[in-house]
Parts: C-alpha cells; sequence; structure tokens
C-alpha cells in the first residue's frame, strides 16, 4: 500500500501547493524517497519534462523540493484555457482535445483508471506520496465525478489534511462548512486541519481552535504564518500580488506586459535575483512608463492576445517605447506577437483567420494543429543556453532579422536548427525558449548590454544559479513548517492510514 497524505483546501488559493511543497521538502530531508501528485490541475504554467511531455508548473516546483526530476505521472491531467468557455485538455503530458466544462465533466469518469495507474506507479517507486486537491472539496455540484479531491482520496486511499486561509476572512466558517458538506465517508478522511497564512499574535486564536476542534472533531495540526520566502504562483489567483516586490530604486526598470491569455509568467521569476533589476506587471489602463526593458510573455492564445494588445492599448505603448530604443523581449506567444502577421488557417486557436502582430520584427507565424513541446539546450552566441519549448505555431524568418540562438539538443536528441529572430539594431528579440533568463550567464549577458546602453558599467559577476536559490527558499519553507506545524502528528497520520489499509487495526 501507498504511504500518502492529501492537501485539500477551504477554496481555490488557501496555499496548498505551497504546503505540498513544504511537506515534500520535509520528507526528502528526513531521508524519505517523495514525490507530489496532483491528478488534476488547472493552469497555463505549465512545463516541459526531459521525455517532452507538458505539466503544470506547480507540481515541477513541487518535485524540486523533494529533490525529484520532474515526471508527468504527478500531474496526469492538466487544463489550459483556451477561452471563457473552453480548455485545452492535456492527459499524461499530451493534447487530447479542447473541450468545454459540461464535456469534460461527462469526459471525467473515463480517467480516473488511468489516473489510479498512474498514481500506482509512482507509490511503487517511492516512500510517500503527497497529494494536492483542486479548489475545494465542497463544490458538491461537482462531486459525483469529482477526480481531484475527494474522488482522488478514494482513488488513493488517502488521508486528507484541510488547508484554510485566514487572511481572507471567515476561517472558522470555511473549516465547519467545509467539513460538514461532505459526505460521513468523506468526512472520515480529513484527520487534520492547518490554518494558513495567518499574521498576528498566535494567542488571540487559541480559544477559535479550541472550539473549531470541538465542532468537528478534528484536529488543528498548527497555524502557518506569512514566511519569507519567494517560491512560485500558479497564474491565475496570483496576479493580485505579481508587483509586491518592485523596488523603483534599482536601475534597471523592466516591464512585463500582461497579456489576457497570459502563460508562464515564471519565465521572468529569475531576474528578480539580480542587485540592479527590478520588475513590474503592467495590466490594461496602468501607464508603461518609460522603462528600460519590455518583456512579452507567453500566451494560451495568441491571436485573443494580439487583439487585446489593439484594444487595450498597450500595443501602441510598446511600439511607441519600440522608436526610442527601447528592448523588447518576447518569449514563446510573445515572440509570435512580435511578428507582422498571425495566421490560423486551420482555426487552432481562433475563427479569424489572420491578425496582424505588433509588426517590430519582421516574421510571420501560422498557426499549427500539432503542439511542439520539447525540452532543449543551444546556444546564443559563445554562451549555453537551456531551455523548453511549448507552442502550437512555426514561425518564418523573412529579411531584416537574424536567428536568435541555435538548438543542438531536443528532448536529449542531437538536432541542428535555429529559433527565434533579433532585430538589426538588437533591440528587439524573439525565442521560444521557455526558463532563457533562468541561466546566470545569458541573463547578466543580456543586462549588460541593457546597462552599456543606459551609460552603466556593466556588473561582471555573475549572481546566484536559479536553481540554488530556488532551493534556499524551499529550506526557509521547511523550516517554517518544521517550527509551526505537528509534523509529529503528521507522520502518525500517514502511518496509521498505511497501518488502517493493511488491516492490522480492524
Amino acid at each position: 500500500m501507498v504511504k500518502s497524505i492529501m492537501v485539500q483546501g477551504t477554496a481555490s488559493d488557501a496555499g496548498k501547493s505551497i504546503l505540498v511543497a513544504g511537506l515534500c521538502r520535509i520528507f526528502s530531508q528526513d531521508g524519505l524517497s517523495c514525490v507530489p501528485f496532483k491528478s488534476q490541475n488547472m493552469a497555463l504554467n505549465s512545463y516541459i519534462t526531459l521525455t517532452g511531455h507538458e505539466m503544470g508548473r506547480a507540481q515541477v516546483f513541487q518535485s524540486e523540493a523533494a529533490g525529484k526530476e520532474p515526471d508527468v505521472r504527478m500531474n496526469p491531467v492538466l487544463l489550459k484555457p483556451t477561452s471563457d468557455r473552453k480548455s485545452q485538455v492535456i492527459f499524461n503530458g499530451k493534447v487530447l482535445a479542447n473541450m468545454d466544462a459540461v464535456e469534460y465533466h461527462e469526459f471525467k469518469p473515463t480517467l480516473s483508471h488511468k489516473i489510479s495507474e498512474l498514481y500506482q506507479e509512482l507509490g511503487a517507486e517511492n516512500d510517500v506520496i503527497v497529494l494536492e486537491g483542486a479548489g475545494s472539496p465542497a463544490e458538491i455540484n461537482l462531486n459525483s465525478r469529482d477526480i481531484a479531491n475527494m474522488g482522488m482520496a478514494k482513488i488513493a486511499d488517502a488521508p486528507v489534511v484541510l488547508v484554510a486561509d485566514i487572511d481572507r476572512g471567515g476561517v472558522f466558517a470555511s473549516i465547519y462548512g467545509t467539513i460538514e458538506l461532505l459526505e460521513p465517508e468523506e468526512r472520515a478522511r480529513v484527520k487534520g486541519v492547518i490554518i494558513n497564512k495567518f499574521r498576528g499574535d498566535k494567542a488571540l486564536l487559541e480559544s477559535g481552535l479550541e472550539m473549531i476542534e470541538n465542532l468537528t472533531n478534528v484536529p488543528v495540526l498548527g497555524v502557518v504564518p506569512y514566511g519569507d520566502f519567494k517560491i512560485e504562483d500558479e497564474d491565475s489567483v496570483a496576479l493580485k500580488n505579481v508587483n509586491r516586490y518592485y523596488d523603483s530604486s534599482k536601475p534597471l526598470d523592466i516591464v512585463v506586459v500582461s497579456l489576457s491569455k497570459m502563460s508562464n509568467f515564471t519565465d521572468f521569476n529569475s531576474l528578480e535575483l539580480e542587485p540592479d533589476v527590478s520588475v513590474r506587471y503592467v495590466f490594461p489602463g496602468d501607464s508603461i512608463g518609460n522603462p528600460d526593458v519590455v518583456l512579452i510573455p507567453g500566451s494560451k492564445n495568441t491571436l485573443e492576445d494580439s487583439i487585446f494588445l489593439q484594444e487595450s492599448g498597450l500595443g501602441k505603448e510598446v511600439q511607441k517605447l519600440r522608436e526610442m530604443g527601447t528592448y523588447i523581449f518576447g518569449i514563446c506567444g510573445g515572440f509570435q506577437l512580435l511578428g507582422e502577421t498571425l495566421l490560423d488557417p486551420n482555426q487552432v486557436e481562433s475563427t479569424t483567420g489572420s491578425v496582424k502582430g505588433l509588426g517590430l520584427l519582421p516574421v510571420e507565424t501560422t498557426m499549427q494543429e500539432t503542439k511542439v513541446t520539447a525540452q532543449v539546450k543551444g546556444s546564443v552566441g559563445e554562451l549555453s543556453v537551456t531551455g523548453y519549448e511549448i507552442h502550437m505555431g512555426e514561425t518564418i524568418l523573412k529579411e531584416g532579422c537574424q536567428p536568435f540562438s541555435r538548438i543542438t539538443t531536443e528532448n536529449n536528441q542531437p538536432v541542428d536548427r535555429l529559433d527565434g529572430a533579433v532585430s538589426e539594431d538588437e533591440k528587439v528579440y524573439g525565442t521560444y525558449l521557455h526558463g532563457i533568463f533562468d541561466g546566470s550567464e545569458f541573463r547578466r549577458d543580456f543586462l549588460n548590454k541593457v546597462r552599456l546602453d543606459k551609460g552603466l558599467e556593466p556588473l561582471n559577476q555573475v549572481t546566484q544559479e536559479y536553481s540554488e536559490f530556488k532551493a534556499e527558499q524551499y529550506d526557509k519553507l521547511a523550516d517554517i513548517l518544521r517550527e509551526n506545524l505537528d509534523m509529529e502528528k503528521i507522520y502518525e497520520i500517514i502511518n496509521q492510514s498505511e497501518e488502517d489499509s493493511n488491516g492490522s487495526l480492524h
């Protein structure tokens, strides 16, 4: 029987992903082979594994915390919204179809057995699995076909810890209401409660903790405060806080244009490691101002975001900044948006057929029906770079630009092809490589070009590798959880569950 524990939340953004990462780090520190698992994830932030499979980035940072290579089995189902009504359904790393909510709800039961097989495979290879739920287990209108919360807990026969966000208010009502809405057999799986994102004096909570324990007959395993660490956010719900680290006193001002279907904004997290850089995001209605660099992120629907840039006025601002000599850098969908035209003859993303891009690079993109998913290695000039590609389009370069990089390895196989484009004056860059800024040498080299253009001396030191920085953050998170959670009780819950499953207590 697989040893496991499942973290579910009273609502979205309760902090499940971060807590799963922290528990994975603790179990790894304690000598256990541990992996995360989320049966169904809805996110525009995704990642490509070494085998060329696509999975949600939350399970990527959780696997990093566990000291494991990301494995697509950790996230069997990934839903990537393509519009307000439809999502691209990805199973075991490959695209199945585009479905609306009703179609997917009807389809879910066919996935249960396959999800169980993948879960059991991971269980046979590891000591413990930390599962993450999605949204809330009390979505009573959806629970009959649930594969993400209590439905997954049943498949895994996993004990559940319920996480509640105290920062949004009503924490005791959310805990009590969630537990009361569960079916009796589901309620029996809830072995503990964690109160998350606490600010203030814990002593003021004590009476409430005692009362909620008496009302639910479920122990409170700890109260976790806001911590001083930087770990990746999942996309949609995190955007309200993306500017929290901005520091206007730093010499390089970098702006990310927030697209309506923005994906993989985590491409820019590593820039915040640099001592001379501060990153801010601009939304419709915001002024871009006069930054040193404008970054155009990936998009799940590039044609729709091209129209968004036109209608919001952000596109015109970017074009004006280009005329002023500002550096413009687009990644994946952002690269496509920098071109002259986006064609969609097979209606992969839209019914419009074609739209105009920003016209900042002499390139043209045609949407393809097959998605490219690859981990790659290559070079930009004499600098080695690594990254991963996730895109539906093929881009052709015209006269007036040169390739950005040469790709030499794709999914561990040797290749020789070109990627991206750079304008003749080397002020506009486009690439399909997600994670291009995670490599410290390329990141510093590009920023030094910006510094020199601004009349500043280059910084010669290479800053900390992003992977090392992330490892430090996972350790900080683990320290906070050890200090504030009853880890002895959590281990007891895991071990008790295995004993129950083996029948030794019956």
